[in-house]
């Protein structure tokens, strides 16, 4: 996987949808070990030395679409982009948060999760649209950006080996300054034992196939070229 890659992916689906060259687009995918750096992170001091503990840890460093502060993508956790359009995307981004959350709240109670909306008191990346079990363990963060035409709505859903995120991002908020409790960082496998990625995805289709008619499909190679194009804007350097 060429570094940078699956974001650009994400990027080109929003641009095509916004430029209505594609319709409204769900992807759920799983990427490599990534540690995700917000707009916020690259101006803040200390972010070279964050991204060069990030490669210490062999997680290749990226620069995401939406804004927030540095997350973590691995093998346990699962990926969404969702590609909307609109004609004009400032207006629904809350109706947009309150919509994703909804269904991906949905998705997490269909496999045994207790989960509520809302920020916890030193999570990582913190927001007001994230998602949490037992009040203190983070398992979904999500965020938006907005392009002409479109809104990308995207994050990650946390489903096995929290530990992997508590070890990338100790390094990481100590290089940039972030105050945080690591212990928020968990898995849905923290509360659900014997959850897959797979059983994810396949609960966050439901979820989505109870609102919308959901039917699968190839990524056109058009996006998958125009996200390698892409890729190099989205690779974080030290």
């Amino acid at each position: 996987m060429v570094p940078g890659h699956d974001t650009g992916v994400s990027h080109a689906l929003v641009k095509a949808v916004g430029a209505r060259r594609q319709p409204e687009t769900l992807r759920l995918h799983h990427t490599g070990d990534i540690v995700a750096f917000g707009k916020h992170d690259t101006i803040t001091p200390g972010y070279e030395r964050a991204v060069e503990a990030s490669l210490e840890r062999g997680f290749t460093p990226i620069e995401r679409l939406a804004g927030g502060r540095a997350a973590v993508f691995h093998t346990g956790t699962l990926a969404f982009a969702w590609a909307i359009p609109t004609d004009d995307p400032r207006t629904g981004v809350t109706v947009r948060f309150t919509e994703i959350t909804e269904l991906l709240m949905a998705a997490l109670h269909s496999l045994g999760v207790d989960a509520e909306v809302g920020q916890i008191p030193g999570e990582y990346c913190p927001g007001t649209y994230s998602i949490h079990a037992d009040e203190r363990v983070k398992l979904v963060g999500v965020g938006q950006r907005l392009v002409r035409g479109a809104a990308h709505v995207g994050g990650v859903v946390s489903v096995t080996n929290g530990r992997r995120i508590r070890e990338a991002l100790g390094p990481v908020y100590r290089e940039l300054g972030v105050d945080w409790i690591p212990s928020t960082a968990g898995a849905i496998d923290d509360f659900v034992p014997d959850v897959t990625v797979d059983s994810v995805r396949s609960a966050v289709v439901a979820a989505f196939s109870e609102r919308f008619e959901v039917a699968p499909a190839p990524i056109p190679p058009g996006i998958v070229q125009l996200g390698l194009e892409l890729a190099p804007a989205h690779i974080s350097r030290a």
